[in-house]
């Protein structure tokens, strides 16, 4: 039988549903910016469901990064996403 490995969950931000680390999307905010993950720092993740619904979504943004530019945040999160998909 083979060995079951262990496989790290995370909490997402919005809707905080405990997934696979693989399968969220991991952020974080830097100075009241909204960027992907760059290895150093705290960060949070965000789910599938909650980037399709953006009602949950930009509350929690807004609550991750102390910031209330909800509009500025959707929008560089878009980008993130159309980035991250490319590569």
């Amino acid at each position: 039988m083979a060995k079951k490995f262990h496989e790290p969950l995370r909490t997402c931000v919005g809707c905080r549903i405990k997934a696979a680390q693989q399968e969220l999307l991991r952020l974080q905010c830097l100075d009241g910016e909204l960027t992907a993950f760059s290895g150093s720092g705290r960060s949070f993740y965000i789910c599938q469901n909650c980037l399709e619904d953006g009602k949950k979504l930009t509350k929690a943004l807004m609550r991750q990064c102390k910031s209330p530019q909800k509009e500025k945040f959707m929008n560089k999160l878009k980008e993130i996403i159309t980035d991250d998909r490319k590569s």
